[in-house]
Parts: C-alpha cells; structure tokens; sequence
C-alpha cells in the first residue's frame, strides 16, 4: 500500500523523490505529491473498501476502495490526523461510509445556515417579492422605513427562527400607547414577514406577532388606546361659499382641489391623473386599476364644472399629467393640504369625500349605492358584490351634476334645500 511513516516524520518530507503514499496503519496515509511548480504537496489520506452491489464469478462480494481526504499536513497535524482516522473507522464499523456522511454533515449545515437568516435579510426578500404587486410605489419604503425604525434594533440582526413573543412585544408594547396606528402597521407587517419565512422553511412553529388569540391577550384592542380620529371635514352646508373663494385663486393646486372635490376622488388618483384617461367627447375619467385602492377600473362621469377645470388645464398642458408639479412629473400630494391652511381652513383634501357623502345622504334621494359607487368603496358583502355587476354610472352621472350644481349654488347653513329626485 505504500511506504511506512512510522520512522520518517511527515514533516522531513520534502524532495521529489520522497513522492508516493506513506502508510500510518489503520488505514491512514500521507499522501506526497509534486505539483506542477515543483512544490511538494502532502495531504492526509483515510483509505478504505465498501461492498460494491455486484457479486463476484466465485460468489464472494466485492469491495470497493475509497479514500478520503482528511486535510493538508499545513493544517493538519499528524496527531489530528490520527483522530479523525479513528472516527472514520468507528463509522465503518457501524457499516456507515465516511464519504457519505461528511456529506450530509456539510448538507446539513448548509440547511442550517441558509435558515439562519436574520429578520432584516428576510424583510428585504419578502419587500422584494411582493414590490411589483404593491399599486403604490411608496409602499415598499413605508415598509422598509417603520421596520428598520423599530424592528430592526430589536432583532434585525436575530435569526428568523429565534424570534418570539418576547421580542415582538419588545417592539409593539412602547408603541402602543403612544402611536397605536403605527405600532399596529408595524405588528402586522411583522407578522406577514413571519408568516413568508414560515412558508419558506426559515422558522418553524406559530407566529409570535400575530393578533388573533394571541397578542390580543397582551395587548389592549386599539381603539380602546385611543379614539380614532376621522379626516376633518367641511360642513356641507358651507361648500358653496367655500367653492365661490376656492374658485377666485390662482395657482395649480387650487385647480387640482376644486377638480377633486367635484369628482369626490381621493388624492393619489387626482395627483396621478393623465390626459390619456379623460375622454371629453364621452365626458368620462377612467382611472386605471393600478391606480385605484380597490384595485379596480373605476369610471368617474364628470360633470360640466369639472370639464371646464380640466380646460383650463388643458391650456397649459406641461407633461402628460393633468395637474403637474414643475420639475416633478405630478404635483406633490402636500399642495392642496398646504393651499387650504393659507386658506384657513381646518380640514383635510380627504375630507371633502365625507362632505360629499353627507350631502348625498341628508339633501337628496339617490338611493345609497349610487354614492357609495361614486366614492369607489368596495362592496362589502361579497353575495351583493357577485350579483352588481354594473357600476350605476348614468345614475352616478346624474349625482355628480347635482353635486356639481350643489357646490355652485349652495346656501349658506342652516337653510333648506329642497330634495332632488333620483329620476
């Protein structure tokens, strides 16, 4: 099998013509070898047979040699060498091949560390996956921002697998007190982070953030926390003098709030608004699904008001935005907020939809899905939302000019108006 190592020290190993294989006994050998650059090479050998699956002519088993590499003698030591010598021959006697489970072992290990990865490593993969499907392209920064705000300085750092109720309310119970509606954002977002790497193989067990039957125990219910507060709202009854004010200014965000109040639409969709999706001759705005939070196309009829603020829009026509922001391709969503404080108003652009909502419920009889259509909101009950197919828009066409006319001709408070029809 190879020369004897006993008398020559592995380390007096040095020529050409020391090359070959020096046995130690046991099945353990040092390896000698010159590379290519005349370098003398030595590394350890464990050298030994395993049955192979063919029988011999003469009926007796076969074997089949193998050898493992046990490292180079600059690493390991020959007393080292001889160790794992005796490992390898203890698996053989419980008919294991050494090979075979170095193998595993390093499989293993390398499940172990790919399920090591910390709560920050999966928070970027889960904000990656789920980034093309999110209609808002602030979604994934608001995610990444509250995270790394108070989750990360937690457990960032923490394997998935370790985390636990202990830390997640680390995150949760200063927050709750204090800003209920973010830590709520944040203990969810937790939770659906938790909830991918469970799916992924990274953790194993229940959620430790999750709400129901669990946190809900911990923590009080949030709007016991505090009384959530509705967007501030104009009183109906003083949209006309407010319009007639609104209408005497100057200026694209004025333009850009007396379109949305006579549309009722939210911010984001007025901001976003393109000249592709007004069709004048149809007197329709069709806003995109990927821009509507319902997640569906949503046609909005738009009254004579509304066209002529469009007009005047039309005439200045800066980019392929209705309402443009100079160097920005869309006006910043804080224009209008800040036009009504100069305007001393203690409402919110948001608001007005609940101003419009009153007004359609209290001064006229269209029926309350009409208003509800007009708004956008999702159908709760998913029975009706199967069966209403249609989107009432000739319906809808009818309330928009109403309100259109409202807002134009409205009185001051307190006065009376009389009913309009559905007809």
């Amino acid at each position: 099998m190879g020369r004897t190592l006993h008398r020559l020290s592995p380390t007096k190993v040095r020529t050409a013509k020391d090359t070959g294989m020096y046995a130690d006994g046991g099945g353990l050998y040092l390896q000698v070898k010159a590379g290519a650059d005349g370098r003398i090479n030595k590394s350890w050998l464990f050298r030994y047979a395993i049955p192979e699956t063919a029988v011999s002519a003469n009926g007796n088993e076969r074997q089949k040699e193998r050898q493992m590499g046990l490292g180079s003698l600059d690493t390991i030591s020959l007393a080292e060498a001889r160790e794992a010598a005796v490992h390898c021959r203890k698996l053989r006697v419980q008919g294991v091949d050494p090979i075979a489970a170095r193998e595993a072992e390093r499989t293993k290990a390398a499940l172990e560390a790919a399920r090591a990865m910390t709560f920050d490593q999966c928070r970027d993969a889960y904000i990656a996956a789920h980034r093309a499907g999110w209609r808002n392209v602030k979604h994934a920064s608001q995610w990444t921002n509250t995270l790394a705000t108070y989750a990360t300085p937690v457990f960032g750092k923490v394997a998935v697998a370790a985390i636990d109720t202990a830390l997640v309310m680390k995150v949760a119970e200063p927050l709750w007190s204090v800003k209920p509606e973010t830590a709520s954002r944040v203990r969810g977002r937790i939770e659906a982070i938790l909830d991918w790497a469970t799916v992924r193989g990274f953790r194993q067990g229940n959620n430790p953030a999750r709400w129901r039957g669990h946190l809900d125990k911990l923590l009080p219910a949030r709007s016991k926390v505090r009384k959530v507060v509705n967007h501030a709202a104009l009183p109906y009854g003083e949209i006309g003098p407010f319009m007639a004010d609104l209408r005497e200014r100057e200026g694209i965000a004025a333009r850009a709030l007396e379109f949305t109040i006579l549309t009722a639409a939210r911010t984001g969709e007025v901001l976003g608004t393109a000249w592709s999706e007004i069709d004048f001759r149809a007197r329709v705005w069709t806003v995109p699904a990927g821009r509507m939070k319902g997640g569906r196309e949503h046609r909005v009829p738009l009254s004579g008001a509304a066209l002529a603020v469009l007009k005047q829009m039309h005439k200045l026509c800066e980019n392929s935005f209705v309402f443009p922001g100079g160097r920005r391709a869309m006006m910043s969503n804080m224009g209008m907020e800040m036009l009504l404080r100069r305007m001393g108003r203690d409402v919110t652009v948001h608001g007005f939809r609940s101003t419009f909502k009153d007004w359609a419920s209290e001064r006229t009889n269209f029926p309350n899905e009409v208003s509800e259509a007009a708004l956008a909101h999702v159908v709760g009950d998913k029975v009706e939302a199967a069966y209403r197919r249609g989107d009432l828009f000739e319906k809808r066409r009818r309330l928009m000019e109403a309100w259109a006319e409202y807002c134009t001709k409205a009185p001051a408070a307190g006065t009376v108006t009389a009913l309009r029809s559905a007809r």
